[in-house]
């Protein structure tokens, strides 16, 4: 195509309509997402867990030997390091973490480890735990 016959012609400005500000004419530019929340659907979904182990008899014998050393000291308070199995809010499986608190107390009723920060640790999630004594 010639535009040779409007090419030289000023720019038109309409005595009616107001013109467009710069910042609404780059809105019509801007990217549209037509699957609002799918990237965050397809990262939840490559996101892996871990299911939790079963732990073998010694392994489970030596954290029963240890919580009752910490249960004799429980007046001092120790300082432990401990390893547990977390759950996944949305998925089956979860994640291993490690803390390190003061033990509060030892729940014998409700298997639970009460710690100082307020945390109270499920006896059956403990995959490790050591004393600072």
């Amino acid at each position: 195509m010639n535009y040779d016959d409007i090419i030289h012609h000023p720019h038109h400005v309409s005595t009616k309509h107001p013109q467009m500000s710069m910042l609404n004419r780059a809105a019509q530019f801007a990217p549209f997402a037509a699957l609002t929340g799918y990237d965050v659907a397809i990262r939840e979904a490559a996101r892996t867990t871990l299911q939790k182990p079963e732990l073998g008899e010694l392994t489970n014998e030596r954290l029963n030997q240890v919580l009752a050393e910490l249960m004799e000291r429980m007046d001092e308070q120790p300082e432990v390091i401990i390893c547990y199995f977390k759950a996944d809010e949305h998925k089956s499986g979860g994640s291993y973490e490690e803390i390190e608190a003061r033990l509060k107390m030892v729940d014998e009723v409700n298997h639970l480890l009460w710690l100082d920060n307020g945390m109270r640790i499920p006896l059956a999630d403990i995959m490790d735990i050591s004393a600072k004594i």
